[in-house]
């Protein structure tokens, strides 16, 4: 099964803005100009297709990273 994991990421095409990418997809669907508003999109997008989303730093490290499906390593208790 392939994943659709979202990743919430600094654009290239502008230093400001930030964009939402599933994995192994090239398109992006919209540009926002503050990274709070693309992580709300991005989540809503990873709540819908039961993925994980990756929120990304301006430096491209994870900053943070949530599982809103079926977690390959669920907490015991």
């Amino acid at each position: 099964m392939a994943r659709n994991d979202v990743h919430t990421l600094p654009w290239s095409g502008d230093p400001r803005g930030w964009v939402n990418k599933r994995e192994h997809q090239f398109r992006v669907r919209k540009i926002f100009r503050t990274q709070r508003d693309a992580i709300l999109e991005g989540r809503r997008m990873a709540r819908e297709s039961k993925s994980e989303h990756f929120i990304h730093r301006r430096n491209g490290t994870i900053r943070a990273r949530n599982s809103y499906g079926n977690d390959p390593f669920p907490p015991r208790g």
